[in-house]
C-alpha cells in the first residue's frame, strides 16, 4: 500500500477512535457512565432530574463528531457539583472540537493529496499499458543485448571454480550468475514486466565485480575470442597500433605506425579518445626504417625489426634514442619466412605477462617457428623453443602467459588453430574461431594490461576481448 493511502486509513481510524472515545468516555467525566448511550437513531431517554448526562453521539453530513447533553432541571443551583461538571465538560467539548477541526483539515488536505497521487497513477497506469503492448518491439533489442553480455559472461564460471579460498564468495558469484541468465532467458522468450535499467545495473554490477577478480588472477589459457570492437578506420591496408601494457594506469598512450616498410614516422596519441579523433600529441622519426607490423611497445620503450635486416632495434621514447640493438642468430627476414599475407612479417615482437619475446624461422628449424624469449634492456636471447609449425602457414600469431596461440589464415574464416607452451615444451591444436570483420589481419597482438587483442584489420583499428581460463596457485601449492 502506498504512503498516502496509509496516511489517510490512519486518519479515518483515528476519527473513529475519537467518536467512540466521545460517546464511552464523556459520561464517564463527569461521573455518571451508568447510563447507556446510543449511536443509532433511537434514542435512549435519560431523566433530567438524574443530572447532567450524555445524550448520545453521532456524525454530521461533514464527518464531524455531535454529543448531545441532557441538562438538569433549571431549579439547581448554579454552583452545586452538577454545574461545575457541567463546565467541566464544556471545556472537554470544546478541547475535543477544535482537535477534530484540525484532525478534519488535515483529512481534507491528505484526501486532496490522494486525488492527486490517483491522478498520477492512473497516468502510470496508461505508459504501463502502452509498454505492455509495445514491449517486443521497444525491448526485445535491449534484453538480447544484455543476453549476449551474459554469454560472454558465462566462461568465467569455470574461472571462478578454481579459487580455494573464497568459496562463499565464488558461490554467490555463480548463483547471481545463473539467476540473471535464467531471467533474461525467460525475458527473451516472452517478454515480461522487469525492468531493463535493473537488469542492466546488475549485470554491470556483477561483470565489474568479476573484472575486480580476474585482477587478482595470474597466467591463464586462452578460452574465447569475442568482437571485434572497431575503433577507427585510418591508414593502408596495412599497420600496426599499441599501447604500453606496462604504462600506468593513467597512462593510456597510443602509437601508430602505418605501412609496413619504407617509414620511419611514429604517432603518438595521449589516449584512445584523442587517437579516434586525431588529436595527435607527438610525432617520432625513428632513425632506421622499420620491416613488417610485428613491432610492440614495452615499458616505454618500442622495439621494431630494422627494414632489410634480422637486428632489433630498441628505441626509447623519452630519449628519443636507440638505447640497443642486436641480431637475430639465424632468424629469416625480408619475406624468407613471413606470415602468410607477406609484408616482411618475418620477424613478430611481442610482450605478454612474462617478458618480451620473438616469433621467427630459422634454417635451422626446417622454416618452422622459433620462440625465443628477449631480455627487454640487451635484447639478448634467453632461451629458445623449435615447434613444428611452419611459418608461412601462420595467418599472425601472439603470446599469452607464455603461450603461442596460431592463427589459421589472415583472411574470412580464421580462428586459432596451434598453440605452445614455453612452460612445458608441448603443444596442441585448437579451434577457437574470431570475427575477421574486414577480411584481412596484418597485426594482431595482445596486451596483458587490457586482457584484449589489438588488430590491424584491413586499414581498420581494432580490439577483441579474450576469455581466458585461469588455474589459481594458493599458498598450498608448490
Amino acid at each position: 500500500m502506498s504512503t498516502p493511502l496509509l496516511q489517510l486509513g490512519a486518519l479515518l481510524s483515528t476519527m473513529a477512535m475519537v467518536s467512540n472515545w466521545m460517546s464511552q468516555t464523556l459520561p464517564s467525566l463527569v461521573g455518571l457512565n451508568t447510563t447507556r448511550i446510543t449511536t443509532s437513531d433511537t434514542l435512549t431517554q435519560i431523566s433530567p432530574k438524574e443530572g447532567w448526562q450524555v445524550y448520545s453521539s453521532a456524525q454530521d453530513p461533514d464527518g464531524r463528531c455531535i454529543c448531545t447533553v441532557v441538562a438538569p432541571e433549571q431549579n439547581l443551583c448554579s454552583r452545586d457539583a452538577k454545574s461545575r461538571q457541567l463546565r467541566q465538560l464544556l471545556e472537554k467539548v470544546q478541547n475535543m472540537s477544535q482537535s477534530i477541526e484540525v484532525l478534519n483539515l488535515r483529512t481534507q488536505r491528505d484526501f486532496q493529496y490522494v486525488l492527486k497521487m490517483e491522478t498520477q497513477m492512473k497516468g502510470l497506469k496508461a505508459k504501463f499499458r502502452q509498454i505492455e503492448d509495445d514491449r517486443k518491439t521497444l525491448m526485445t533489442k535491449h534484453f538480447q543485448e544484455l543476453k549476449e553480455k551474459m554469454d560472454e559472461l558465462l566462461p568465467l564460471i569455470p574461472v571462478l571454480e578454481q579459487y580455494k579460498t573464497d568459496a562463499k564468495l565464488i558461490t554467490q558469484f555463480k548463483e547471481e550468475i545463473r539467476n540473471l541468465s535464467a531471467v533474461l532467458t525467460g525475458i527473451q522468450e516472452e517478454i515480461g514486466a522487469y525492468d531493463y535499467d535493473e537488469l542492466h545495473q546488475r549485470v554491470l554490477s556483477l561483470e565489474t565485480r568479476l573484472r575486480d577478480c580476474m585482477k587478482k588472477l595470474t597466467c591463464g589459457k586462452l578460452m574465447k575470442i569475442t568482437g571485434p570492437i572497431t575503433v577507427k578506420i585510418s591508414g593502408t591496408r596495412f599497420g600496426a597500433w599499441m599501447t604500453d601494457p606496462l604504462a600506468s594506469e593513467k597512462n593510456n598512450r597510443v602509437w601508430y605506425m602505418d605501412s609496413y616498410t619504407n617509414n620511419k614516422i611514429v604517432r603518438e596519441y595521449k589516449s584512445i579518445a584523442d587517437f579516434v579523433s586525431g588529436a595527435e600529441s607527438r610525432t617520432y622519426n625513428l632513425p632506421f626504417k622499420w620491416a613488417g607490423t610485428n613491432h610492440v611497445v614495452y615499458n616505454g620503450s618500442l622495439y621494431f625489426n630494422k627494414y632489410q635486416s634480422n637486428i632489433i632495434i630498441k628505441y626509447s621514447f623519452d630519449t628519443g634514442r636507440v638505447l640497443a640493438q642486436r641480431s637475430l642468430e639465424y632468424a629469416g627476414f625480408h619475406n624468407v619466412y613471413p606470415y602468410t599475407w607477406g609484408g616482411f612479417s618475418d620477424i613478430d615482437l611481442m610482450a605478454d605477462e612474462i617478458g618480451l619475446w620473438a616469433v621467427y624461422a630459422t634454417n635451422q628449424n626446417a622454416g618452422n617457428i622459433v620462440i625465443s624469449q628477449l631480455n627487454q634492456d640487451t635484447l639478448e636471447v634467453l632461451k629458445s623453443w623449435s615447434t613444428g609449425y611452419p611459418k608461412r602457414s601462420a595467418g599472425e600469431s601472439f603470446m599469452i602467459c607464455g603461450t603461442l596461440y596460431v592463427t589459421n589464415s589472415h583472411l574470412t574464416g580464421a580462428k586459432v588453430y596451434y598453440s605452445y607452451s614455453t612452460k612445458t615444451s608441448t603443444y596442441e591444436y585448437t579451434d577457437i574461431p574470431f570475427h575477421n570483420q574486414y577480411f584481412h589481419i596484418s597485426m594482431l597482438d595482445y596486451n596483458a594490461r587490457d586482457r584484449a587483442l589489438y588488430a590491424w584489420n584491413n586499414g581498420h583499428q581494432v580490439l577483441f576481448n579474450v576469455t581466458l581460463f585461469h588455474v589459481i596457485k594458493t599458498e598450498d601449492d608448490t
